[in-house]
């Protein structure tokens, strides 16, 4: 816990493994048991409180965010002041006992809200970036950290990744989406009635239907849960693409984000710009940012601009800054900030 709030802002690490057999083992870190899995997260800091899972991978909500485990990939996302990266050698070894080897990592962030709050190492960049790599083994050699800068120098994005060769793994396109300045009067959707009688999973479906957040993605089936007094996480499943969102309502450090992954082959409702849209517009934020990480497909200009035009025509917001930059092995990243239009008051002088 933050000295002066809750630190929303989450720190996200994905790793991915090669090695499974798709004959003979084709659940690969799915395996590894439920103990185990909580163990690694006790070091973190943090718990499951909820979990879901289909044909494709396992999903689970965190006291402090989320967990996928897929086959051959792990992505942990954590907010507060936990100590994510002690995730990596633990799970490393989890994975070698199941005959996987690391075959990537990325590890990125937002700028945090109460930076002096973190403890070490993510009291700078620097510091998180050297800690991943002696966390690493040698084999991933092609290695790059990178803060990616805003028009606010405040809202930079970071992001180190590593990986034993230098061709990206074609994977879909992954959209994280960071929120600050919600609605104030949206974000009370978010905050429990004190006496109601209901448990954490029922208020969370209760903020899921009337916040509109069911209709993002309604062929996603959706795994809720609401803290107590306030704040929500979930995480949707829709074959095998994941979404989540975690929102700390609190007014002065209010905080939501949205992750999901897309394709630029999507169209209609499916469109990754509506999809960013109605995320977007369950909390009507004065500041979004989105990275967005192209792997094998590579950098999709089109996809870039028709996501600002939608936020720009349907939201109001604007787009003020678009900065790309490419990673070895690891493919290229966009990341975007806008905010809302100013409203120009027409004074009459007459």
């Amino acid at each position: 816990m933050a000295v002066s709030g809750f630190e929303g802002f989450e720190k996200r690490l994905e790793l991915r493994f090669f090695g499974v057999d798709p004959v003979a083992n084709a659940m690969g870190l799915r395996l590894i048991d439920f103990e185990s899995l909580d163990e690694v997260l006790n070091v973190v800091q943090c718990t499951v409180v909820s979990a879901i899972a289909n044909r494709n991978f396992d999903a689970y909500v965190l006291s402090e965010s989320s967990l996928f485990v897929y086959p051959t990939k792990i992505i942990i996302k954590t907010c507060g002041t936990t100590q994510l990266l002690e995730s990596i050698r633990p799970m490393t070894l989890l994975a070698r006992n199941l005959g996987l080897a690391l075959r990537s990592c990325r590890y990125s962030r937002g700028s945090f809200i109460f930076p002096e709050s973190q403890p070490f190492p993510y009291t700078s960049f620097k510091d998180e970036v050297v800690f991943v790599e002696e966390n690493l083994p040698k084999s991933l050699r092609y290695r790059k950290a990178s803060v990616m800068p805003s028009t606010d120098p405040s809202r930079a994005w970071h992001v180190f990744t590593a990986s034993v060769d230098l061709v990206p793994t074609c994977e879909p396109i992954v959209f994280e989406v960071c929120m600050t300045e919600l609605d104030r009067v949206l974000a009370r959707s978010f905050f429990r009635r004190k006496g109601d009688g209901k448990n954490s999973d029922a208020t969370g479906k209760e903020m899921t239907r009337l916040s509109g957040i069911d209709a993002i993605n309604p062929n996603a089936f959706i795994c809720d849960f609401a803290f107590d007094p306030c704040g929500y996480s979930m995480n949707g499943v829709d074959g095998g693409r994941y979404s989540t969102i975690h929102v700390t309502p609190e007014d002065g450090f209010s905080y939501a984000s949205f992750e999901c992954v897309g394709s630029v082959y999507d169209e209609g409702d499916d469109d990754v710009a509506e999809v960013l849209k109605r995320a977007i517009e369950v909390f009507r934020p004065g500041h979004v940012s989105i990275s967005t990480t192209y792997g094998g497909d590579g950098y999709n200009h089109e996809v870039t601009k028709r996501v600002e035009r939608v936020l720009g025509k349907k939201l109001g917001l604007k787009c003020r800054n678009r900065v790309m930059d490419e990673f070895p092995g690891s493919g290229a990243v966009v990341y975007q900030t806008f905010t809302r239009r100013r409203k120009i008051r027409k004074v009459c002088l007459c």
